[in-house]
């Protein structure tokens, strides 16, 4: 009996080739197949949907029930194996690598529809991390669907040639070398889309080959494929097609040429599902839900971080969530060198007037990344394990012209170190940078071990020798070639660098780019993805304002990922979610031209807490805070119901003071322009609103944290604490400014509260204070001691070294007991002021990109 259901469930699997599954059951009836039999078949097969539908990873909000026809890989497919084969053969382990690529590009051909439907125009979005591994999944995607029958795949690869030729390559070896009579193709390594002969020859019931198609974002050649594909229009009505967008908000979104011919693209096929694949949705998910667009209405997929990749949060660290302890968020790998201001005019130019005839300088801090990218291929030379190519990055303007003028200055201090390896004093300082650096990140730490300078010296003449300097640009012919053997090279470049093309084995970066945008900055991050066999070594060189724009980047990448999760444990669907994206200061979320269906976004406080983590060094501006935290701790004293003394603690609380004290505060101290969520006009206005419409913030407690340990400071006279210790990140953001990142510990948050909180995690703080105050604020003033020495062993943290001691502040507020009082906050921010370089829009037009 079991074998007479396996074999009619066989039947079914058949029929599903060719018809969606509620057809496939009527044939099953049509056949005089038992009801009883039919249950179980359907019964099966929603089992294993469903098994796809709760995947642990990757998560995904969904429109509507979609059916899900396909339920994974089966033993005659071929395109799915061969990658899968290709994998192991490259080292790629069967656990957890491959079974999770395999249940991701599962999930996503399951949101796909059925090829043998009569119409459909599916839009979804495939959000992963840059540098992650977006390109194998799409190409797993691209197996599996041609696996059951989707006919034409269409790659949108990118704005750059460069970029194009690496997917076209790398589509090639994993799909069609694989299994060449399955495959035709529109497009070549070399060779943009052409239009073709006949396209009967490709889309003819007598061609069963799928069709591969390759090509830029770029108005001339979109235009020749969409004119061909209308000329096969009597064709393309049985031919279910796939649209991969490779870095799908570049380019897609808000573009005049590129975006409707996307949409004409689409509109010429009838069966046809467009998915896009980007590490920075900032745009998508601003396109205008109702509009005639490619807004991801039928599905966001969420794709997991994979093990050992170098993500933003890694390198840069981030500032806690909401609902996060402090302590449990990293700052980071010590992996970040600061690039002094003074350093940048003589590797940028200031103005446009000032490229032309620009000549570089390289300077000490330029220098020692060269000298250290050179050691650091040496190491893997004698370790040889992973990559084995070694590159370096140095990214400073967008201008062709500039890249080149670095030719000569690098190729003169390549020749000269060669000529010096036998001067001792050079060689004292390449042992001093290699003994420095290997002891800020131990080789241990990553299951590594380090290599000693008096080895790196038996292969370091020859690295020297084999390193290239190359101009990687839109306007040089001297472009990275990965194909031809292991590479050593100094890729000098711009946009050609900045967007999906893989530097092999990068292992030193220098950046000092000036970026308007969220995307456009994750995006340049090249020195993101796997090191594997080096995860000890690569380092980043850029200023200390770039390297506090990463690290409130990698916030925004983890709130915008926790959000996506969190729609879909709430039932949500991609047409009624709105992702939140906090905003910067100096940072677009997005090109404005993206950003024109976006809406004011609606700033609460409510069940927040707020600290401040940014403080300026100078004694004015401290001193400043300090007379208005003694003016607030006199008021409290002469408002307050009632005063609970805590010295031995070093902590003092104040009950029941009136909001209006708060209020005043908060116009009156100093918050840094950096900490855009601690605007007190917002803050005051909030306070105001809830008082005025729900009764509720009233009253506040005010409490004051010291260290019991720590030298007196005194706010009145018998309220004094000691002071606290707060040392400083180690990459700041830029002169007079210091960058704490935690300020407010868990327990802090429950101060006024009565019993014993030590133990309480973050959620039954809220939970209590919920219960025992839910009309009350709490707001916490911290005496910071201006030497602050950092604890061992914080590798990343120096001395605060303020001119005055330092007043941290940290409010919380109750969570709203009906509808929230909010305060508006446009999500772009002014930036009239700062200097920028957008990337270049003209490329989408011209074919020579």
């Amino acid at each position: 009996m079991t074998d007479d259901f396996d074999a009619m469930y066989e039947t079914f699997q058949a029929l599903l080739e060719s018809f969606p599954p509620s057809e496939a059951v009527k044939r099953l009836e049509l056949l005089g197949v038992e009801q009883q039999v039919i249950d179980k078949i359907r019964e099966r097969h929603e089992q294993q949907t469903l098994r796809i539908k709760e995947l642990e990873e990757p998560h995904a909000v969904v429109l509507g029930n979609r059916d899900t026809w396909y339920t994974g890989p089966q033993a005659k497919d071929k395109c799915w194996p061969a990658i899968a084969s290709l994998l192991r053969k490259d080292g790629w382990p069967e656990e957890p690598a491959i079974r999770e690529l395999d249940e991701s590009s599962t999930r996503v051909v399951s949101l796909l529809n059925h090829p043998k439907e009569k119409t459909f125009s599916t839009r979804g979005l495939v959000v992963g991390y840059v540098q992650s591994g977006k390109t194998t999944n799409f190409t797993s995607v691209m197996a599996k669907a041609a696996d059951r029958g989707y006919k034409l795949f269409i790659v949108l690869a990118g704005i750059h040639n460069g970029l194009r030729r690496q997917t076209q390559a790398r589509l090639v070896q994993q799909l069609v070398e694989p299994n060449p009579s399955l495959w035709s193709q529109l497009t070549g390594l070399d060779k943009d889309f052409t239009p073709q002969e006949n396209p009967a020859a490709y889309f003819g019931k007598n061609n069963k080959t799928h069709v591969l198609c390759v090509v830029k974002k770029n108005a001339t050649v979109l235009r020749k494929l969409a004119r061909w594909l209308n000329q096969a229009s009597d064709y393309l009505r049985d031919c279910p097609a796939l649209i991969i967008d490779d870095e799908a908000d570049q380019a897609t979104v808000a573009t005049k040429s590129i975006n409707p011919l996307i949409l004409s693209l689409m509109s010429s096929l009838p069966r046809s599902a467009y998915v896009g694949y980007t590490a920075s949705p900032f745009a998508n998910l601003l396109i205008d839900p109702s509009a005639e667009d490619l807004y991801p209405r039928d599905f966001v997929v969420n794709l997991p971080k994979p093990n050992g990749h170098f993500g933003t949060e890694v390198l840069f660290g981030r500032y806690a969530l909401d609902g996060e302890d402090e302590d449990d968020v990293d700052d980071g790998y010590d992996m970040i060198r600061s690039v002094p201001l003074d350093d940048v005019p003589c590797v940028r130019p200031e103005t446009k007037a000032d490229v032309e005839g620009f000549e570089p300088v390289i300077t000490d801090t330029l220098r020692k990344a060269i000298e250290y990218f050179w050691l650091v291929t040496a190491a893997r030379r004698i370790r040889g394990t992973g990559n084995p190519h070694s590159t370096m990055l140095i990214h400073t303007s967008v201008n062709t012209s500039v890249h080149n003028s670095f030719r000569r200055p690098l190729e003169h201090l390549r020749n000269r170190t060669v000529r010096a390896l036998d001067d001792q004093a050079v060689l004292t300082r390449l042992r001093t940078l290699w003994d420095q650096e290997t002891a800020r990140v131990p080789a241990d730490d990553f299951g590594e071990t380090k290599v000693p300078f008096d080895s790196l010296l038996t292969v370091l003449p020859e690295v020297l020798r084999d390193c290239r300097v190359i101009m990687d640009n839109s306007s040089s012919e001297d472009r990275l070639d990965y194909e031809s053997g292991p590479v050593v090279a100094i890729a000098v470049g711009g946009n050609t660098l900045s967007r999906g093309l893989t530097l092999e084995g990068l292992a030193v970066s220098y950046f000092v780019r000036a970026v308007s945008a969220y995307d456009t900055l994750l995006q340049m991050g090249r020195w993101f993805g796997f090191r594997n066999g080096y995860a000890d070594l690569p380092r980043i060189w850029m200023t200390d304002e770039l390297a506090e724009w990463f690290r409130h980047l990698a916030t925004v990448e983890t709130e915008m990922r926790r959000d996506i999760d969190l729609y879909m444990t709430e039932d949500e669907t991609p047409l009624t979610f709105a992702v939140r994206l906090r905003t910067h200061p100096a940072l677009r979320v997005t090109a404005a031209a993206k950003m024109r269906s976006a809406v004011t976004a609606a700033s609460s406080y409510g069940g927040r807490r707020i600290q401040t983590h940014y403080f300026r060094t100078d004694a004015e501006w401290l001193r400043g805070n300090i007379a208005a935290a003694k003016n607030l701790v006199g008021s409290c004293i002469k408002s307050a119901v009632r005063l609970e003394e805590r010295p031995a603690e070093g902590r003092y609380v104040f009950r029941d003071v009136p909001y209006d004290v708060i209020t005043e505060f908060l116009g009156s101290y100093n918050f840094h322009d950096k900490s855009p969520e601690n605007d007190p006009d917002l803050m005051s206005a909030y306070i105001r609103k809830r008082v005025s419409v729900a009764g509720s913030l009233r009253r506040w407690n005010v409490a004051i944290v010291g260290n019991p340990a720590g030298e007196d400071f005194s706010f009145a006279p018998n309220v004094t604490v000691g002071r606290a210790v707060r040392a400083r990140l180690d990459t700041n953001s830029g002169p007079g400014t210091v960058d704490i990142k935690t300020l407010m510990s868990r327990r802090d948050a429950a101060v006024d509260l009565d019993g014993d909180t030590a133990k309480l995690k973050e959620e039954d703080i809220m939970a209590a204070r919920q219960k025992h105050c839910p009309d009350t604020g709490l707001l916490v003033l911290y005496p910071i001691d201006k030497t602050s020495e950092p604890k061992p062993p914080k590798k990343t943290r120096k001395p605060l070294n303020a001119e005055e001691h330092v007043i941290g502040v940290g409010l919380v507020f109750p969570e709203p007991q009906q509808q929230d009082s909010t305060v508006e906050k446009y999500i772009s921010a002014d930036l009239s002021g700062v200097r920028i370089e957008d990337e270049d829009l003209s490329l989408l037009e011209g074919e020579d990109a």
